[in-house]
């Protein structure tokens, strides 16, 4: 199956995250880490994240996860804020929504629901009137940079500071990478809207 295409019988379901998320969430992202670990991949702790960095996502209403039947597939967190160690004033930070917290559960991962949550964050950034989606990775994590330039962003720079694993700084322009994805998600942020089917 291509990277690019995503062949599930069950609907996808994109929400807000709340309160009762978050055990699998925090579960999601910490499989993550280990996975990156297993790797050799520095990006996240290697046990996950603690609640403290999480649940604040969540009361800010940025933190989405995606469904499939019941079950947590993919998470995502989208904002205005701008990591000033990394984007500076000449980057025009507030030009651009940012991507943070994006993982897709091992049990799904290569049916395209990361590029379904990239390309519903470019929409959500072009109604904001953004110019941009911008998000980071690790400087070492060659394999994740070259997914995000496949999937139509561009390395701006690389920031390597000492106590930062990450530093490799993309963007693309807000609205859809132009590519297909056989998808159709019910966007529960949009009032139970189906906003994304290309």
């Amino acid at each position: 199956m291509r990277i690019d295409t995503l062949n599930l019988s069950a609907e996808l379901v994109l929400r807000r995250a709340d309160a009762t998320d978050l055990p699998d969430v925090l579960t999601l992202l910490a499989d993550a880490a280990r996975w990156l670990d297993g790797l050799g991949v520095r990006q996240w702790p290697s046990g996950g994240f603690p609640a403290a960095r999480i649940e604040p996502l969540i009361d800010e209403g940025v933190l989405y996860v995606l469904t499939v039947a019941d079950e947590t597939a993919a998470v995502m967190a989208l904002d205005d804020h701008a990591d000033a160690e990394f984007w500076t004033p000449s980057d025009r930070p507030e030009s651009a929504f940012y991507v943070h917290k994006l993982a897709v559960n091992r049990a799904h991962s290569g049916r395209g629901l990361g590029e379904v949550l990239l390309d519903w964050a470019g929409l959500r950034a072009l109604a904001a009137g953004r110019r941009h989606v911008r998000l980071d990775c690790s400087k070492e994590n060659l394999r994740l940079q070259g997914y995000y330039l496949g999937q139509r962003f561009r390395h701006v720079r690389t920031v390597d500071l000492p106590h930062r694993a990450s530093g490799a700084l993309f963007e693309r322009p807000a609205g859809l990478r132009g590519g297909r994805t056989e998808a159709r998600v019910r966007d529960l942020t949009a009032a139970g809207k189906v906003l994304l089917t290309h």
